[in-house]
């Protein structure tokens, strides 16, 4: 009686970490290269006991065969990976506005290293990373992103299929409007780009004698990281605002 009773719970508590503890893996500020490993799996684990109670009533029976419990396990990690990487996607979204931050300001070819993605990254994408992370926590969303993986029992059963067509039609709107958000969110220094550069031509072909390359380099750089500075407040606020609306869409079958 005792050792079926601890079988079930060790049972709950295995499924309710295999998607605690996949999800985290990947959420920014957990899941980053700079966070230990050990560390990253104790915190699941911990939060995972607390979880178990609470959604114990809707998880499903231990099966009896090693196919059956294997195959509710990859459930479970399948979904817990799919709600991180719906977070880990919206800070590359961040970064990528820094790469074309970098791209429009003649920065691109300077490179430094990622401390979020573990990779070279330009210098306006790694500052946009780390201010992400660091606002994340600040405004208290990593409780949203939390929230979001206890909830997602609310509308992804433990033990039931993941719903992968839906899944995919996700990713795919996902990929499509975190691009559409990073174009929005580098707009300003974009734009200022554009104007900068036809007025170059204009001025090159209106005084060709002029070295336009050698002046206009250096002054591109100076204006487009004044207009990235100033833009910079309301830039971050905006992405902090669409930030939640995956979650929102997954959670309430938006």
């Amino acid at each position: 009686m005792l050792s079926s009773f601890l079988q079930g719970d060790l049972f709950a508590l295995f499924m309710v970490f295999s998607r605690i503890g996949s999800g985290m893996m990947l959420l920014p500020g957990f899941g980053e290269t700079y966070v230990s490993s050990r560390f990253r799996l104790l915190l699941a684990l911990a939060i995972s006991v607390v979880v178990m109670p609470l959604v114990s009533d809707s998880l499903p029976t231990m099966p009896d065969d090693f196919l059956s419990l294997f195959i509710l396990l990859i459930g479970e990690i399948v979904i817990g990976i799919f709600l991180g990487a719906t977070a880990r996607f919206m800070l590359v979204v961040l970064q990528t506005a820094g790469m074309l931050v970098a791209q429009a300001t003649n920065m691109s070819a300077a490179q430094a290293f990622d401390p979020t993605q573990g990779t070279q990254g330009s210098l306006t994408g790694n500052m946009l990373g780390i201010m992400g992370v660091l606002l994340i926590f600040v405004t208290n969303l990593h409780h949203m992103m939390l929230g979001a993986l206890i909830r997602s029992y609310d509308v992804f059963p433990a033990g039931a299929a993941p719903p992968v067509d839906d899944f995919a039609h996700m990713a795919t709107r996902l990929v499509s409007e975190g691009l559409g958000l990073a174009l929005q969110l580098a707009a300003p220094v974009m734009l200022f780009a554009l104007i900068f550069q036809v007025g170059l031509g204009l001025m090159a072909r209106l005084m060709p004698q002029m070295h336009v390359f050698f002046i206009g380099m250096p002054l591109q750089i100076m204006l487009g990281f004044s207009i990235f500075a100033m833009s910079l407040g309301a830039m971050m606020t905006w992405y902090l605002d669409h930030f939640v609306l995956p979650f929102s869409i997954i959670l309430n079958g938006g």
